[in-house]
């Protein structure tokens, strides 16, 4: 379903992986040189990913509306924030908030990897060959291990609160609380096959990156206009209100 509405709008949607690979670009430019640093930053990139897929999320939205899909939607799902509801928990600035929730977790996560590999390596790391030769190969310790484990710590976490909400939060007039607890219901009601997603989304994710960020192109907007499908599927959302376009938009 998620290449169905790629298919539909290949322009917008392949636009999205295109800017998303130029930023994987760019964050490795300026952190070539220090992959102790690039290591937390990429990973931490793809935390804040169901926050940067909200406008993939708003075309498949417009498509199941028979809406149209247009450079418009996508400018003013990003830049009409709806100032003069910031007091309406259920207002659209819910998803600012929770956007700055998951970037403050991606700077967590940033933080406590660079600083793990920073000390716990037993030869500064400045190159992949030095984090394989130093982290992944290291003679004696589990540092590796180590750093996966925390990775997986904290993304367990985020990706139970976030997996259902930035859909949500899109389609709903929601609180924050609300759409986080909705995702965690969903996660403890279907662990096996959301476990399976998150696998799917990191195989997929990892694939993207290993291609020199290009597979990014594709990966993005398939894992984004699918995700909205997943959270349709999974979350019975007809007892609460609609987020009207005019809100949105």
């Amino acid at each position: 379903m998620g290449w169905k509405d790629i298919a539909r709008h290949p322009f917008w949607s392949l636009l999205h992986g295109a800017v998303m690979s130029a930023a994987g670009l760019v964050i490795t430019v300026l952190a070539h040189d220090q992959f102790w640093l690039l290591a937390g930053a990429i990973s931490g990139f793809l935390v804040v990913a169901p926050v940067l897929a909200t406008s993939l999320y708003a075309m498949s939205r417009a498509n199941e509306r028979q809406e149209k899909v247009d450079g418009a939607l996508l400018i003013t799902t990003w830049t009409r924030w709806q100032l003069n509801s910031r007091q309406d928990p259920g207002g659209y600035w819910s998803l600012i908030r929770f956007g700055l929730l998951l970037a403050l977790a991606a700077t967590g996560w940033v933080l406590t990897s660079s600083a793990l590999i920073t000390l716990a390596a037993s030869q500064p790391v400045h190159s992949p060959m030095d984090f394989i030769r130093f982290v992944v190969l290291a003679p004696e310790g589990y540092l590796f291990e180590i750093w996966l484990a925390v990775g997986g710590l904290m993304a367990a976490p985020i990706f139970a609160s976030s997996v259902i909400s930035m859909p949500l939060l899109l389609d709903k007039r929601v609180t924050v609380l609300q759409a986080v607890m909705t995702s965690w219901k969903a996660v403890i009601t279907h662990p096996t096959i959301l476990a399976f997603w998150a696998f799917l989304i990191m195989g997929f994710a990892t694939l993207g990156l290993m291609s020199l960020f290009l597979g990014l192109v594709f990966v993005i907007p398939m894992l984004g206009h699918a995700s909205w499908h997943a959270y349709k599927d999974l979350v019975d959302t007809r007892h609460l209100p609609d987020r009207l376009s005019s809100e949105v938009l």
